[in-house]
């Protein structure tokens, strides 16, 4: 590991067998433009699936659609994990699809576990709690040639209250402002990189049913939620009603379930 501190060291060893070969090489960054970025360019120099990337703040963190992440310095969990399952994780031409899916659930299950909190998801990639948003994860993967060469899985968790921007302050929380004490950043971190390990072993022995069983768990607010998204003829409404096998949304409209794979829903 690489200038991990302490006690995150301590606490990952403690996970080691429930993580499954995550976190078991760690590279400890004060700070990174995203960390995305900096697992990506190690998994290209061949850096072994596992291999953690960790920052105290991001300077270009970023979520789904291009969007912004807002990583303060120390408010939050910035986290970057190489995984190489495969060609036989390519899914509806998106490898990326059940991780993400499965990567959710192993965050809210590992939140869930550490503070209590009543932790859900919402699709495709967000973690609530009351509502607002605690944690994103944006999966990225590199394929060539038709076969899967690596994905990583970035995730920010919110852990302290910050001067969030105005347009995000109403919409996002953090789990001390939730719990009203303090959290311990070490323990939480390898509670959900073991929460991840073990959902990634679910993953690469086939056992999807368990993780999309456990995803619609968590996401109980999901079946009847009015929702909307571009079209090229226009913006399209409909009523969510629950994910098929490959982790796309099933949307009722007008009559007819449409399978969203891709792209931004607006929750109504």
């Amino acid at each position: 590991m690489q200038d991990v501190p302490l006690d995150v060291a301590r606490a990952l060893a403690g996970v080691a067998g429930r993580a499954h070969g995550l976190g078991a090489h760690v590279h400890w960054l004060r700070s990174a433009s995203s960390t995305n970025d900096v697992a990506a360019r190690l998994a290209e120099s061949g850096a072994e699936e596992g291999t953690t990337v960790v920052a105290d703040t991001q300077t270009a963190g970023r979520g789904q659609h291009g969007r912004a992440w807002f990583s303060p310095p120390g408010a939050g969990l910035y986290v970057s994990l190489i995984v190489r399952p495969g060609a036989g994780m390519l899914h509806e031409n998106n490898p990326a699809s059940l991780l993400t899916l499965g990567s959710g659930v192993a965050i809210a299950e590992a939140v869930r576990a550490a503070t209590g909190l009543p932790a859900q998801i919402k699709w495709p990639n967000d973690v609530l709690v009351g509502g607002r948003k605690l944690a994103g994860i944006l999966a990225e993967s590199a394929v060539q040639g038709g076969v899967l060469q690596f994905v990583v899985i970035g995730f920010g968790v919110n852990l302290q209250p910050a001067a969030y921007p105005p347009e995000l302050a109403s919409r996002v929380t953090s789990i001390e402002a939730e719990t009203g004490r303090p959290v311990d950043r070490a323990l939480m971190l390898a509670e959900i990189i073991a929460s991840m390990g073990e959902r990634y072993a679910d993953l690469r022995a086939g056992r999807f049913d368990a993780i999309l069983s456990a995803w619609r768990q968590l996401a109980s607010s999901l079946p009847g939620a009015h929702v909307e998204w571009d079209s090229p003829a226009g913006v399209v409404r409909g009523r969510a009603e629950d994910i098929d096998s490959h982790g796309a949304l099933l949307v009722r409209v007008a009559g007819k379930v449409q399978r969203v794979v891709a792209g931004e829903v607006r929750w109504l």
